[in-house]
């Protein structure tokens, strides 16, 4: 979760790890009740000893456990509201956040040569997660995580997710690694905000104390925890994220796009150079991105990006985490400008959207207000039959022409 911190403006949350799945078809209940609650608790415990969590941890941990509608509420609305990746980079890679990154490097600058020695993770793109997740650990969220993990489970439109997250969460618990466990809505938590399940498959004992401790005030275990996550899915020391780029007005922007990858030489040979003019640096196959369209800035990416990915999703998340890895590293950086004129679609417009798309004959995968791939390509596909520039962005501007 991006948080407010020592004079750090605050970015768009961004859940670490917290890629929720769709609430289950069907399932719309009331909002429930504190009473509600705490007889789901009791038919809980039977599962939850059966997963192995002892009568002992489960009966003190979630005694007198409150039901918080705000994390109901939370649940419900979180794609009510966007922000353009303008308007998140503004804040995600502001020159607050570049310079308590510098200075919290510059603190634990030992630790993190240590740990990029160990994973093969560089130490700017660990501090850059840490940067954005909790301002660097001054903000690490203030709701009681098991209270949070046992609503949601108990709301029951995504429970069998949260039922899970609660076990592993009790796991923590049992194996006294954290002491205030406290964290975001969604029960992500600790300095680089980890849910529970991830902190089990990838959280280490870095600073030798037997604990895997993502929580307290020492960082080690949290930062190595995020590098072994990083390395688990892929991440290659030396290759950048991406890297800015400049299209030749000519470009086919159908190739604009994570399904299409081909080498360095070709993206050259198409006229693609750095958004300084100069050949393209050869890190592999990759891709060419617009994640504001083709008036914003454009990116050659490499599987790198596709590691952040992993963390989150969202393209304006990857960015910035690499943006600001980039800042941290003494680079530049974005170049390009943005088209600030522009807005970002409410829910209500980006479902509209999708089911213009419908309705002219490109399937846009659903109409849920996602802007996932399948609605971007048939934004390109809708964009190239009207004479559009075939970026794949769900502008107003593509809305207004599908009415």
């Amino acid at each position: 979760m991006l948080a407010l911190g020592m004079g750090v403006v605050p970015a768009l949350p961004a859940q670490a790890q917290t890629i929720l799945p769709d609430p289950v078809a069907g399932v719309e209940v009331e909002m429930g009740s504190q009473a509600g609650l705490e007889a789901w608790v009791t038919a809980f415990r039977t599962r939850a000893l059966a997963a192995g969590v002892s009568a002992a941890t489960f009966d003190a941990a979630l005694r007198g456990v409150e039901f918080n509608p705000k994390v109901v509420e939370r649940d419900r609305n979180q794609n009510e509201f966007s922000k353009t990746i303008w308007d998140y980079l503004d804040t995600a890679v502001s020159d607050d956040r570049v310079a308590l990154g510098l200075k919290a490097i510059d603190r634990n600058q030992a630790l993190l040569e240590r740990i990029e020695a160990e994973f093969g993770v560089e130490k700017e793109v660990v501090a850059a997660v840490w940067g954005l997740e909790s301002a660097y650990g001054t903000y690490r969220g203030d709701l009681p995580v098991l209270g949070s993990l046992a609503t949601l489970a108990y709301e029951g439109r995504r429970g069998a997710f949260f039922e899970a997250e609660l076990i592993s969460a009790l796991r923590i618990v049992e194996g006294g690694h954290v002491e205030r466990f406290s964290g975001s809505w969604a029960g992500a938590s600790g300095h680089t905000q980890f849910m529970p399940s991830s902190w089990e498959k990838f959280a280490v004992d870095f600073d030798g104390d037997g604990k895997r401790n993502l929580w307290g005030d020492d960082p080690a275990d949290a930062l190595a925890s995020t590098a072994n996550y990083l390395r688990h899915w892929g991440w290659t020391k030396g290759q950048p994220w991406g890297l800015e780029v400049k299209l030749p007005a000519e470009f086919d922007h159908e190739q604009t796009t994570e399904r299409v990858v081909k080498p360095v030489g070709d993206w050259q040979a198409m006229g693609v150079r750095t958004v300084g003019g100069e050949d393209l640096p050869d890190h592999g196959p990759g891709s060419i991105l617009l994640p504001g369209g083709h008036r914003g800035a454009a990116f050659l990416i490499w599987p790198n990006f596709q590691v952040i990915e992993k963390y989150n999703t969202a393209d304006a998340y990857v960015v910035a985490i690499g943006s600001l890895s980039d800042r941290l590293a003494g680079r530049a950086g974005i170049q390009s400008g943005w088209p600030r004129e522009f807005r970002a679609l409410t829910l209500e417009e980006r479902r509209a959207l999708q089911e213009g798309l419908g309705r002219a004959g490109f399937d846009p995968g659903g109409v849920d207000g996602r802007m996932g791939p399948k609605t971007v390509a048939a934004v390109k596909a809708f964009q190239k039959a009207r004479g559009m520039v075939p970026d794949g962005y769900p502008s107003l501007e593509v809305l207004e022409a599908l009415r």
